[in-house]
């Protein structure tokens, strides 16, 4: 075949969150470019696969250009790096069986999965499931090798190459072998994101799952182009999630994307050669490099019968197509990748080392170094179960697990179901061995079990007698790991106690939830919710989001009923550059949530706060009630003289008579039987003593209302009945 042109820079554009970007110019091999952007189209490689089907980019430079930064020395390496690696990949392709030393190989690897707590966290059954696609792959397998065309069937490659988890990271530590980091650049998947976390890629071969990759299914880099110390960082594979194994959040379908990708990152190019289109009868003229792949156009669909150039049928069904029906390398793409990894390209000859392996763990002995467990909820209400899976590593062969206050309380399965009939705080503890030691671990404090019926209403909450957040009422959920929902006792609505989320300093999407405990509301003719909120932003770019849920099973499944908008109804205050903190009462709003339906009066009923950053300002929260009277002042006053509505029932006027104990501001608000605030009284100085004050009620509809006296962050209560 003819000689490859050194221009392949293949990515593709599975489309997720952003326009489709066509590809650029026609690839004409005889068009000449000047120096640089020669330099450029000639050093990249990546490329990806998506549904119906595959497109792919060439001759894109941006996911090295952070690295080289245009730098023409930088280029001018990398086009020589990457011939450094032809003239050996043909040396290498000469030599006999013995002289290449034998072709068992392993390939260390580890996956970092990006993640924002979304979807695209996937589990870790769907990376074991991806690298055991990929063994299969490169092992010839995989269960449909040999229903290949019978005119293939006789060079359809066994690649002897074997990818293993790491067992032990770069500090000689235990490892699963993946890493999860929580991060908004899951969105993004450009090297920005790859710079999060790298392992040293002369032991490791590092493959970033995340929910955005640059524009594609997932891409990579030929060895050439990352031969530089500075492209370095650059080394590796990024996949969608949903692109990754056959399992969870990927299918069958598109399970050959990561057999695709490491085609390319031992310097396999497309079976139609260096540009990035398949289909084009100018393929024809080009080469893959490979002398057993006929030369072809490409397929973006599964035609076995395909002929589009000279040779009497395409091998449609290789991996380094874009077909949809991908089984097999051939035996020359197999020397080629094997000529890849014993070549000090990119370090790729380090790898599979007998040093490497024992330094990573990867050597086949399994080592038990850790005993870890995953649940599908950590919170329930009483009467509800919780699923455990064991996910200790590695070689386990037996567990023993402790659940106190659960049915059954111990069990030796490797995914036990418990119940929690009792309202509390659980540990769990495991214990996992593989016949010749054991490791334990212990989650205190791991399941909380709520009450079912839950708490009777109204409730209210000022977090005047709180001391920490979370407690019996309120959990709280820190999915950036780096503060959350607290308890402030400087600042209140009328008080000096309440929640604040440090948002100032949180960074873009991260995601913080406030949850409540559970509720009976079996007997509810209607659920309404108050509260009030403080928030500023720091610009007025900032749409931080508040959201509010509600659950009718106890936080299973959960339902929007309100958003507040920092561009709109969630903003209090002037926008401020510093961390905001209200000063003042007029810095607080209130809000009615009510729209929700009768199937929401059961007895777990509950109900959170969710908050996403847009990178504004401090969020404040007091006063939470629900079906009840204002949070956080209990009713100090049933039948006393102290504090009584004159008269009542009332008509058209009437008064509110008092006696102060104390002096001090002094506000009073009338709330309707929902808990929503219907009149609000100016606050004012009051001394102690007699007092009476006229209470505007001529416009209410006829019911029942309860009046509200505040002062010195304490409450008095009262009702009263409209006529």
């Amino acid at each position: 075949m003819a000689l490859v042109t050194n221009r392949e820079r293949v990515r593709s554009v599975y489309l997720r969150h952003r326009p489709f970007r066509p590809p650029p110019e026609s690839h004409d091999p005889t068009f000449l470019f000047p120096a640089a952007f020669a330099a450029l189209a000639l050093a990249f490689s990546a490329t990806a696969q998506q549904n119906a089907p595959f497109m792919c980019s060439a001759h894109d430079p941006e996911h090295l250009a952070p690295l080289h930064q245009n730098d023409p020395h930088k280029l001018a390496d990398i086009v020589q790096y990457e011939a450094d690696l032809e003239a050996f990949t043909q040396q290498y392709a000469e030599l006999s069986e013995e002289e290449r030393g034998g072709n068992a190989y392993v390939i260390p690897v580890v996956f970092h999965i990006i993640h924002n707590n979304g979807v695209e966290n996937i589990g870790d059954a769907q990376i074991h499931d991806a690298i055991r696609v990929l063994n299969d792959d490169f092992n010839r397998l995989n269960a449909d090798w040999d229903n290949v065309r019978p005119e293939f069937l006789g060079i359809v490659a066994d690649v002897g190459i074997t990818f293993r988890l790491a067992q032990l990271d770069p500090n000689g530590e235990c490892t699963s072998g993946i890493t999860r980091t929580a991060s908004p650049l899951t969105n993004d998947g450009t090297q920005t994101m790859k710079d999060l976390i790298q392992w040293p890629r002369n032991k490791y071969l590092n493959v970033w799952t995340c929910a955005y990759a640059d524009g594609a299914a997932g891409y990579t880099l030929t060895p050439g182009s990352v031969n530089g110390g500075w492209g370095a960082a650059a080394d590796g594979i990024v996949l969608l999630h949903d692109y990754t194994g056959s399992i969870g959040t990927s299918s069958v379908g598109r399970s050959r994307t990561l057999t695709h990708e490491v085609g390319h990152w031992i310097n396999l190019r497309h079976v139609w050669g260096p540009t990035n289109e398949p289909g084009l009868a100018s393929n024809c003229n080009e080469t893959d490099n490979v002398s057993d792949t006929p030369p072809t156009e490409g397929w973006t669909s599964c035609n076995l019968n395909g002929n589009t150039c000279t040779a009497p049928l395409d091998n449609v069904e290789n991996y380094m197509e874009y077909s949809y029906c991908a089984k097999m390398f051939t035996e020359g793409q197999k020397t080629r990748m094997l000529a890849a990894l014993n070549s000090s390209t990119a370090q790729r000859n380090q790898l599979g080392t007998p040093t490497n392996l024992t330094a990573t763990g990867t050597t086949g002995t399994d080592v038990l170094c850790a005993a870890e467990f995953i649940s599908n909820v950590q919170q329930i209400c009483a009467g509800g179960s919780v699923s455990y899976s064991d996910i200790s590593y590695h070689g386990v062969t037996e567990r023993s697990w402790s659940f106190p206050g659960g049915t059954p309380s111990s069990s030796t399965d490797v995914d036990p179901v418990i119940t929690y009939s009792t309202p509390g705080l659980y540990a769990v503890t495991l214990t996992a061995g593989n016949g010749n030691m054991d490791v334990t671990t212990q989650a205190n404090d791991y399941i909380l079990v709520l009450p079912d019926p839950g708490l009777p209403t109204p409730f209210t909450e000022g977090f005047e007698n709180t001391t920490a957040l979370p407690n019996a009422d309120w959990a709280v959920a820190d999915f950036g790991g780096n503060g959350t929902f607290q308890l402030v006792a400087t600042t209140g609505y009328q008080s000096s106690k309440s929640i604040r989320l440090n948002n100032h300093v949180s960074a873009l999407d991260e995601i913080d939830e406030l949850v409540s405990t559970s509720f009976d509301m079996s007997n509810a003719q209607d659920v309404t919710i108050t509260y009030r909120y403080a928030f500023a932003r720091h610009n007025a770019d900032n749409n931080d989001l508040l959201r509010l849920y509600v659950s009718s099973d106890c936080g299973n499944t959960w339902s929007l009923r309100q958003q507040l908008y920092g561009t709109s109804t969630l903003s209090t205050s002037a926008d401020q550059a510093s961390a905001f903190t209200p000063t003042q009462d007029a810095q607080w709003a209130e809000t009615s949530v009510s729209n929700i339906s009768s199937s929401y009066f059961v007895s777990d009923f509950r109900f959170k706060f969710r908050f996403q950053s847009d990178e504004g300002n401090n969020l404040f929260l007091d006063n939470i009630n629900i079906n009840g009277t204002p949070v956080g002042f209990e009713e100090l006053i049933t039948s006393s003289n102290s504090i009584a509505v004159v008269p009542n029932p009332v008509n058209d006027a009437s008064d509110l008579v008092l006696e102060l104990r104390e002096s001090g501001r002094l506000a009073v608000d009338v709330l309707d039987p929902q808990g929503r605030v219907v009149r609000a009284m100016p606050a004012m100085d009051a001394s102690a003593g007699a007092k009476r004050i006229s209470l505007p009620v001529r416009d209410l509809a006829p019911g029942m209302y309860v009046v509200v006296l505040h002062q010195n962050g304490r409450g008095q209560v009262t009702r009263f009945t409209k006529e």
